[in-house]
Order: structure tokens, then sequence, then C-alpha cells
């Protein structure tokens, strides 16, 4: 790709820079290393998870987990969700227009849907307490401590909204003497944040812990109409923790919660436009004046949006855990008995500019035959809120004897509402309010059981009750100046469902432990509750539930001595019934979505996770991901085009064909096509070396490096949606004080310049640009793209500070 003569000018700074930096590290060192030079015999640090809902060592947990440590974060400044992809190879995001239709993707699988009808299948867990929707974890990571990335089916602890895994999110513990830190981060492209928190003890009896976070960033797409940026976000978050322990054997934990967040995304630049497309086939409405200035190409970042974009979120929550444990001359010592509750409720308002232009397109565009007679253009606007009540109570055993088990009980309520309007005239119009509610009661329970010494027998069952329910009631839309109710539907739905875990782990030597897993999974059923929705609908409604099987074969090895750990699994799962929302431009250029019950998709690999401290100043982790997530039966899927042979229209391309079967509609055959945004490689390689020197701070350099292979982002397999295969490298430099008390880091983000994109779109003959008779036709193909965050090389400098 050509580069701009800003961006040469960046990459000629970039080696003497690095340059000069990196001799002045070394200088700091002389006289140091000589005496540090022998490597010390210290292993690498033990990890600890709470996959099990209790606290393990990482290497005695029979199963593949990724774990981000509070280091690791720090050192690639992540942000929030969006950040975790780049440092965990079996997870991808999926962006949509808003984040309330983001998905996240765990081994090729998630759920990408419009409505607030269905749910996600990776479940997103903060201290115990689970998401009722996935939307709301696209906000700042405030004050974590450690990630955990739960790879496969989770829902024999974790429930059905885990079913193709979990993200386990713990924050950072309250110390036990009073510490005070302070962050702030700022970049070359206009990001920003400030972090701070104070944590101790008030008395012998109780600590506390207050943390506070605000970052803003506008983003990388030019909105040429206002001059502002979007597809950025600006946040503000507030997590608390007061602890009272009046004995050795109670603890209560109340954890508040809140967060304020403004998304402008997520708007998708031109980055490819056949000449001679018209607006709505108006000859006043020339693609050429209402895009003046932008240019579609392979770079380009620049839009002309009249309306806001992406969405106003607020949300807020408090937790509550009280543990006991029993009494060490008891019958019960060493269990320890927890009950935790919660609720929280999260709202956002979003909205998006329905024509992704800045001029008075309705001065011009016909509706049924004549000119509207209004001015201004399309435009959306509408909101979520979702209220949720959990509660739990569990038993957890002592860690020593035979049978080491955690059981208990679990009850789950969401409440969920959405409305949407399009304005203000044209198909494109609507005006609808949508409820959702699921209320789940489970048991649940997990054991190990020791055969002998060394080989243990892992075994767990759920049994799992949903309610589910829905209304939707469809208003008289835009221009209409009173609102109607035109159709109302409703619904509610019962099921029972029962999943398990069963395996066999095998403790080689202390050092190494081999395990293999079957593991069921089940989704609850699902309701299509977008703005298609309708009476003919809602007759076939719910979509049926989601079921996954899942095997796992896994290796743990501690070697050198314990310098280093790496873990290996192999795995298998198959789903039936899987519930995916497939997009599609209707004949009038709007966007719409309809959500389709696959008969059966797999997904399958091997995964590698390092750990390796190869002395006592170099250490590096690394991650690696071959993933095969294919469709194995789904016979009507959506169909994407492409140019007739004469070039006056279009056909529908692929395996596509009318079926009669299907009301003589045009399907496509995907069997043993790919799944959305499921590349079949990934690899992560970082590390940090830090170099001694002879004052009271230390050097250190840090990198990261991270590829993944060509990506699909279209059910329908369209070829102009493929994003091809690239690597971004991050390097990073700094000093830090030897006590702890500061930290500077400076860092060049995508250091060799490389351009990729986080979502494709491809619209071929629709009416938005297309120009039909009576003007001179022209059939024309739009090609869209999402920049990411780093695609294109940035500086960034932090400083960190203990008091």
């Amino acid at each position: 790709m050509s580069k701009s003569i800003k961006q040469q000018q960046a990459s000629l700074a970039v080696r003497p820079l690095a340059a000069s930096v990196a001799l002045a590290l070394a200088s700091l060192s002389h006289g140091a290393m000589a005496q540090d030079a022998k490597a010390d015999d210290g292993k690498i640090e033990q990890v600890v998870v709470t996959a099990n809902k209790r606290a393990q060592n990482l290497q005695d947990v029979p199963a593949a987990i990724t774990v981000l440590s509070d280091a690791t974060l720090q050192r690639n400044n992540v942000r929030d969700i969006n950040d975790l992809p780049a440092l965990s190879p079996a997870l991808t995001v999926s962006y949509s227009t808003q984040p309330g239709n983001f998905s996240i993707n765990m081994r090729g699988v998630g759920t990408y849907s419009l409505g607030i009808g269905v749910e996600a299948d990776v479940a997103v867990i903060i201290d115990d307490i689970p998401f009722a929707m996935q939307a709301n974890a696209f906000k700042d990571l405030a004050d974590v401590f450690r990630v955990e990335v739960l790879k496969g089916p989770q829902s024999t602890l974790l429930g059905k909204s885990s079913i193709a895994g979990a993200i386990n999110i713990t924050t950072k513990p309250i110390d036990s003497e009073w510490k005070e830190k302070a962050s702030t981060y700022m970049s070359s492209d206009g990001e920003w944040r400030a972090m701070g928190s104070v944590s101790g003890a008030l008395s012998d009896t109780v600590r506390m812990r207050v943390a506070v976070n605000k970052s803003s960033f506008g983003g990388v797409v030019k909105n040429l109409t206002t001059g502002d940026n979007l597809n950025g976000s600006t946040s503000t978050n507030f997590v608390g923790k007061l602890e009272w322990r009046p004995d050795d054997q109670w603890s209560v934990t109340v954890s508040p919660r809140a967060s304020k967040s403004n998304v402008n995304c997520c708007v998708t630049p031109f980055s490819n436009m056949s000449k001679g497309g018209l607006y709505q086939n108006v000859a006043q409405l020339p693609a050429s004046t209402l895009l003046s200035g932008i240019t579609p190409n392979a770079e380009n970042v620049s839009v002309r949006n009249d309306y806001p974009a992406g969405g106003k979120a607020r949300d807020k929550g408090l937790g509550l855990k009280v543990n006991y444990a029993f009494d060490e001359n008891g019958p019960l010592a060493g269990y320890n008995l927890s009950a935790i509750t919660s609720w929280s409720n999260y709202h956002m308002n979003d909205y998006q500019d329905g024509d992704a232009t800045d001029s008075d397109i309705l001065a011009y565009l016909p509706v049924n035959g004549a000119v509207t007679g209004l001015h201004g253009g399309l435009y959306q606007y509408g909101l979520f809120d979702v209220t949720s009540r959990t509660a739990e109570l569990r038993l957890t055993s002592p860690d020593k004897g035979r049978l080491k088990y955690v059981a208990g009980l679990w009850y789950g309520d969401n409440d969920l509402a959405r409305e949407l309007t399009r304005a203000p005239v044209s198909t494109y119009v609507t005006d609808y309010a949508a409820t959702a509610y699921n209320t789940s009661y489970a048991a649940f329970g997990q054991a190990t059981y020791d055969l002998i010494d060394t080989t243990s027998i892992v075994a767990g069952l759920r049994f799992n009750r949903e309610d589910t329910g829905y209304t939707f009631t469809r208003y008289t839309p835009p221009p209409a100046t009173s609102r109607t109710v035109t159709e109302y539907l409703k619904g509610d739905n019962s099921n029972n469902d029962v999943t398990g875990r069963l395996g066999l782990e095998h403790r080689f030597n202390r050092d190494m432990m081999a395990y293999t897993t079957y593991s069921t999974g089940h989704k609850g059923v699902a309701y299509d509750l977008t703005s298609s929705f309708t009476g003919a609908i809602a007759k076939s409604q719910p979509v049926p539930g989601e079921s996954s099987h899942s095997i796992e074969a896994g290796l743990k090895m501690g070697l050198l001595n314990g310098r280093m750990t790496l873990d290996l699994a192999a795995f298998r799962t198959n789903y039936t019934g899987f519930q995916q929302s497939a997009g599609f431009y209707d004949s009038d250029g709007v966007f719409r979505t309809t959500l389709h019950s696959i008969g059966g998709l797999r997904t399958s690999g091997v995964e590698a996770d390092l750990g390796w401290r190869v002395n006592n100043r170099l250490q590096l982790n690394g991650a690696f991901a071959f993933t095969r997530a294919i469709i194995t039966d789904f016979e009507n899927g959506p169909c994407y085009s492409v140019l007739n042979a004469a070039g006056t229209g279009t056909v529908v391309g692929g395996n596509c064909a009318v079926s009669a079967k299907y009301n003589n509609t045009s399907v496509a055959n995907l069997k043993g096509a790919t799944l959305p945004n499921a590349p079949k490689i990934k690899l992560n390689l970082g590390g940090q070396y830090d170099i001694p020197t002879s004052y009271s701070y230390d050097g250190f350099i840090t990198g990261a490096y991270r590829f993944q292979s060509a990506t699909q982002f279209n059910l329908s397999q369209d070829p102009n949606t493929i994003q091809g295969a690239y690597g971004i490298f991050n390097l990073g430099l700094g000093i830090k004080d030897k006590k702890d008390k500061y930290k500077f880091t400076f860092q060049i983000n995508n250091l060799f310049d490389k351009s990729y994109a986080t979502n494709l779109s491809s619209a071929f003959a629709n009416s938005t640009w297309s120009a039909k008779s009576p003007n001179t036709v022209a059939v024309v193909n739009t090609t869209n793209w999402m920049p990411a965050r780093d695609y294109q090389r940035y500086f960034a400098m932090r400083a960190d500070f203990s008091f």
C-alpha cells in the first residue's frame, strides 16, 4: 500500500529513535551487567486460576486455559475486551454497527445477532458474576488483576451462556498495607488514559479498595463533515471493594461498580466504489457529490456523517459475597460455604446515520413515486436496557484428600428491552419495542477423585431449567406523527437440560500431567427480535437451543527445572442447532439480518501456551492456535451477488441456487464453509528483557508479535470480504525504579506499519448506489472496511507511580 507523506516521515523516524533509546539503555547498564551476568536459579512464577470455582495452580487444572497476568496486561497496555484477541489466539471479536451487536468468539464460535432474544456463546464473568448481555463487556477493563480465557464448553460450572467458552476476569485484591497507585497513558494519535487506586486496611477487621479510571480516544476514522474522529470511545469507571473479616471464619465483601461510556462507532469507510453510482437512483444525488473529498480505496479512512454513530452507555451494579470457613475442629474442617448475590443494570442509547452521507437527500428522494418534501437524511436511534439479578450458593471441599469437589445452586433472572426507530421516510423506516426475559435455576457439581496417587477421574453435572419469553410491539413508523400499535406479539417457553463433564488426568511426576475430557454444553432457545420480526416469523419461534459435545486432550509440562511451562491441547467440538444471524442488504440498500438455526458445525484444532523465564533478565510468553471452524450442515445458507455475464446486473454467486424446498428462493449449501472471523492460524509472542544499572533505576525492553492467517468475515463466503494474513509487531522501552516507585514506558505500536481490517462488507448492485433506468445504467459494487485501532503505526508513553 502507498503511504502518505506523514506516514513516510514517521517511518523514517523509527530507526534512529529506537536506536537512540537502545543505546541510552545500554550505557545505563554499564558496570552492572558484569556483576549480574550469572543467571539465577529462580523458577517461573506459579499461576493461580479460579476456573473450577476454587483457587488452583494452572498446571494442576485439566483444561485448556490461557492466563493473562497483571504484568502481561500492563505490558501490552490492555484497555478493554477488544485488546484480548491480540494476546489469546483462541479469541476473536466480531464487530457490527454498535456494541449491542458485537460478538466474542472462542475457537471460531460466537453468536452474531442483532436481537436481545439471543444469548451469547461466550460468557464474560467478573469476580464470579456473569454479565447478562455481552455488550456490557465492551468497556474499559477497570482494575483488572487477571484474565482467564477458558476454552471449550464451560456449561457444567458456568452455565448456559458459556457453551463455547468463557472469559473469567478477576479484579485486583485489597492490599493488606495502605497503597496508592496512579498511571497515565498518552499516544501520538490522541488517546489518553488516567488511572488511580487506593487500597488498604481501615481497621483490624475492615479493608477497602477504590479504583477510578478515565480514558478517551477519538478514533481512526475521519468525519469530514464535523472534523471529528470516529470509531473511538470515552469511558469513566469506578470499582470498589469493602471487606469485613470479623474473625478467621467469616468474610463479607461488598463490590460496587459504576461506569459511563460513549462508543462512537462503528463506521466503515468505503474501500471501493464502482463509478456511476447514484444514491437511490436519483440523478441529483451522484456519489461524486455526496462523497466529496473521499476517494474510496484500501487506505481510505474518511466518511461524511451528519448524524452520530455508536452508543452512550451507563452501567451500575453491586455484588455481595459472604464466605464461611468451617471450624478446623469440626466435622467439616477445611470446607467453605459461599453465598454470592448481585444486581446490575446496563442501559445504552444507540444511534446511526442511515444514509452515510451529509447531504440533503430527502429533498430529492422519491417515496411512492413522489418527492418527500422533507429535508435532511435518514437516521436511526434506539436503546438497550438490561437488568440482571443472580444468586449462587456453593460448598467447596478441602484441597486435601482423595475426593475434592464443589457443589452449588444457581439462580439468574435477566430482563432485557430493545427499542428501535428508523426515520423519517422510505422503506428504511421502522418503529418497534421488544422485551425478553430468561430465568434460570440450576444445581451443579464437579468432583475430582484420586483413583491412585497419580491418576484421578473428573466428573461434573449440571441440571438447568430455563423459562424464557418475549413481547414485540410494532408501531406506525415515521413519518406518522402519532405512535399507534399496529402489531403485538408475545410468546414464552420453558426447557430443561443436563450438561456434564467427564475426564481422566494422570500425573507422570510433579512437573507433567496429561488429561482427556469429554464435556457437553447447552444454550437455550432464541427469538429473532429484530426489525424483520413479523407474525409469520413468530409462528416458527423460538429458534431451537444449541448443543455442543467436546473432546479435549492435553499435556501440561514444567520444564527446564521449573523455568518453563508448556501446555498443549487438541480438541474437537461439534455443535447442533447453532444460532447464527446472517446479515444482508435488501433491495433498498438497508442492512438487515435473519436468525438461522444451522444444522451443525465443528471446531477442531491444536493449541499451545508457553511461559519461559530464560534467565533473571529475560522472560518470554507465547501462544499458538490452529483452529478449523467449519459448517457441517446448513443447506439453506445466505447467498452473495456477482456481476452477470453481460455486466448489466447481478446473479447469485458461489454454489447458490433456487431451491423448491425453500419456497423457490436462492440458497447456498454451506457445508464445509468456514465460520465468519475464524482464522485458521493465530500466534502471539511476547516478552521483557530487564537491563540492570548501577543507578536507582533499571531499564527494560518489551516486545510483542502476533500473526493471523486470512479470515472470512461473511457467512455467505463472499470473496470480497476476506482479510489477508498479517503480522503486527510492538516494541517498548523504559526505565523503572528499583523500589517500584515509578516506571516510564515508551512504545511503538505496529512498528512496521501494516494495515488491516477488523471487519469487511460488500454490496453488489443494491439500490443505495446503483443507477437504473431512466438514468444511465451502472451496476455498482461497494466494499467497506473497518480499520483496526492499530491499522497504522503510532507511538505511546505510559507512566506508573506507587506511593
